[in-house]
């Protein structure tokens, strides 16, 4: 039976099945019991409905990723991301100076680099009214950026080597002072 597992629980009650068909298109096909209709209605503003053969459905659901918009950050939001920027740095260049690499690239990519893209998306907020969203895991916010920075960020993922790591950690801070004064400054 689908979710029945134990690494990975269902979150909630029902079934999905992930259907992927042969031209690459997939769909997440979620069945769930009619009580929870209402709020699962509620819950994702981007569900489309196929179809509603029986008419449960009362009013017109049109997918809206409003609820994804970058929002714009209060000042304890900008400091903690600076905070926890700045604070877990040491962390990878101590596992670069013990050659613990997988250590100090897990630091970074899961929470240097994390808060540098909250910080870039924080800019892209900002020079667009915050009415638009940048993607899960930031995967549109190539298209709000100014090439050079855009260029800049992708080296930073050249980490196959203890070299790299550290070019791509020197740059990173350079990104984080730059992008983080011009979201202080607005």
């Amino acid at each position: 039976k689908p979710e029945d597992m134990e690494l990975f629980p269902p979150e909630e009650k029902g079934f999905s099945y992930l259907m992927l068909f042969d031209d690459y298109n997939k769909i997440d096909l979620t069945l769930l019991p009619l009580e929870e209709l209402d709020n699962y209605l509620k819950g994702d503003k981007l569900i489309k409905v196929l179809i509603d053969k029986d008419c449960r459905i009362k009013r017109d659901i049109v997918p809206t990723d409003i609820d994804y918009h970058v929002r714009k950050p209060s000042a304890r939001e900008y400091d903690d991301c600076c905070n926890e920027f700045w604070n877990v740095t040491p962390y990878v260049i101590k596992g670069l100076c013990r050659k613990e690499i997988l250590f100090a690239i897990d630091h970074f990519n899961q929470i240097v680099r994390h808060e540098l893209l909250r910080m870039i998306s924080w800019k892209v907020g900002i020079e667009t009214g915050f009415k638009l969203s940048v993607g899960k895991n930031y995967k549109f916010i190539e298209r709000y950026i100014s090439e050079d920075l855009w260029e800049k960020l992708l080296s930073t993922y050249r980490m196959d080597s203890y070299e790299n790591i550290w070019e791509a950690l020197f740059l990173c801070h350079q990104l984080f002072r730059a992008v983080s004064g011009e979201v202080a400054e607005r």
